[in-house]
C-alpha cells in the first residue's frame, strides 16, 4: 500500500532465508504501548502513568515508552522519588520494560531525566533538540548535545536514542550520528515525522537504516503546505493513512544480521494530530529552522472533550489491532514461502531419485 513504482521494486524477493528470519523477528517482535495515544486522558483526564503500566499488561504487551510530561501534574516529571520508586516496582512487578522520553537535548532536561532514569532503573531515552536558526547552526549545537550525551551515557550506562522531529531530514540526523560516533547513541525513528522535512517514508529509513534503534508506529495524512508537507495523524492502516506502514513494518523488523536490531516497537496512535511543514522543495543550501514547540493535539472540532476521553483508548486498540494483524499477514506469507521451498525440495529429491 502507498507506494510509488520504483518503491514497489524495492521490496524484496521472499527467499526461505528471509522468510525464516521474518518468522523469527516476528514472534519476538517487542511491541510497546505509547502514552502519546492516550495522550487526551493524561492531560485532560485522570490517566496517571500507572494507568499506562495497566493498558500494556491488559494487552500483553512488552513494554511502555512515556514523556516526562505526560500526566500533568501527574506526570513522572512531577512525581517525588518515592512516587517513581513505586512505579518502578510496578512496571517490574507486571514484567514490563520502561523507556522514558523527553522533547529536549538542553543540559537541564538531561540532567533531570537521567535523574528520574536512575531512580527507575531505565535505561534507554528518547530525545530531540528543539533549536531555531540556520541548519548549520542547528546542527552545531546538535553535535554539542550529542557530546554530553555520551558523557551521561557512558556515567549511568544510558542508551540515548536522537528522534528525526519533522525539521531535521534523516540523511542530517545521520550525519550527526556518524560524526558523534559512540555506541550509546541510536536513532529513533518515527513513521510520519519526515513528511514535514521533505522525505519520503522509504528514503528517510533507509537513510537512517543503520542507526535505528526504536520506532514510533503511527497513521498519517499527507497534507500539501506551501510547497512543502505538513501531516495530520490518523488511525493506522485506515483509507486515510498515507504510508507504506507493511514494508516499513517488515524493513524494521529485519534489520540486524543475528539479532534484532530494533529493540522498541511503539504504538504512537496519534489520531487528530497536525504538524506543519518545516522544509520545502525550494530550500536554500542553508535553510532557516523555525523553532517548534512541544508536540500536542487539539480537541478534534467533531468531538466534545467528554467524548474523545471515551473514545481515545478505542483508536489504541484499534492500532494494536491492526499491527497485530499486518503481523499475522506477514507470518502466513512467510509461512507459505517455506512450505512452498519444502515442497520444491522434495520434488527435486523425488525427480534425482527417479533418474537415477
Amino acid at each position: 500500500m502507498n507506494l510509488n513504482a520504483a518503491e514497489q521494486k524495492q521490496i524484496p524477493e521472499l527467499t526461505p532465508q528471509l522468510a525464516q528470519k521474518l518468522i523469527d523477528r516476528i514472534d519476538t517482535i517487542p511491541l510497546f504501548a505509547h502514552a502519546y495515544s492516550l495522550l487526551g486522558n493524561f492531560t485532560y483526564g485522570t490517566y496517571r502513568p500507572s494507568d499506562l503500566l495497566t493498558y500494556a499488561f491488559e494487552h500483553e504487551l512488552d513494554g511502555v515508552c512515556i514523556h516526562l510530561l505526560d500526566g500533568e501534574e501527574r506526570s513522572l516529571g512531577q512525581a517525588s522519588d518515592a512516587e517513581l520508586r513505586e512505579f518502578g516496582a510496578t512496571a517490574h512487578q507486571l514484567g514490563l520494560k520502561v523507556h522514558l522520553e523527553i522533547s529536549s537535548t538542553r543540559k537541564t532536561d538531561l540532567d533531570d531525566v537521567v535523574r528520574i532514569a536512575r531512580i527507575l532503573n531505565v535505561e534507554h531515552i528518547r530525545v530531540y533538540s528543539r533549536y531555531e536558526g540556520l541548519l548549520s547552526e542547528v546542527l552545531t549545537m546538535v553535535d554539542s548535545d550529542l557530546q554530553y550525551l555520551i558523557v551521561l551515557a557512558e556515567k549511568y550506562d544510558l542508551q540515548f536514542y536522537f528522534e528525526q522531529h519533522e525539521e531535521f531530514k534523516s540523511f542530517e540526523i545521520a550525519a550527526a550520528l556518524e560524526r558523534a560516533n559512540h555506541p550509546r547513541l541510536h536513532a529513533l525513528f518515527d513513521f510520519g515525522n519526515m513528511i514535514n522535512a521533505y522525505e519520503r517514508p522509504l528514503d528517510a529509513l533507509n537513510n537512517l537504516a543503520p542507526h535505528i534503534g526504536q520506532v514510533h508506529l503511527k497513521g498519517v495524512k499527507i497534507m500539501p503546505e506551501d510547497g512543502g508537507f505538513g501531516h495530520r495523524g490518523v488511525l493506522q492502516g485506515s483509507d486515510d493513512d498515507d504510508m507504506p506502514s507493511p514494508l516499513m513494518l517488515m524493513d524494521l523488523l529485519l534489520l540486524g544480521e543475528d539479532e534484532p536490531q530494533l529493540i522498541a516497537f511503539a504504538l504512537e496512535q496519534e489520531n487528530h494530530y497536525r504538524a506543519p511543514a518545516f522544509r520545502r522543495a525550494d530550500d536554500p543550501e542553508d535553510p532557516f529552522i523555525a523553532y517548534r514547540d512541544l508536540s500536542t493535539t487539539d480537541l478534534p472540532a467533531s468531538l466534545t472533550l467528554d467524548e474523545m476521553l471515551v473514545e481515545e483508548p478505542q483508536w489504541a486498540v484499534n492500532q494494536l489491532t491492526y499491527v497485530r494483524t499486518v503481523l499475522a499477514q506477514l507470518r502466513e506469507l512467510a509461512m507459505c514461502r517455506l512450505e512452498s521451498a519444502s515442497e520444491d525440495t522434495a520434488r527435486n529429491e523425488t525427480l534425482q531419485e527417479t533418474y537415477q
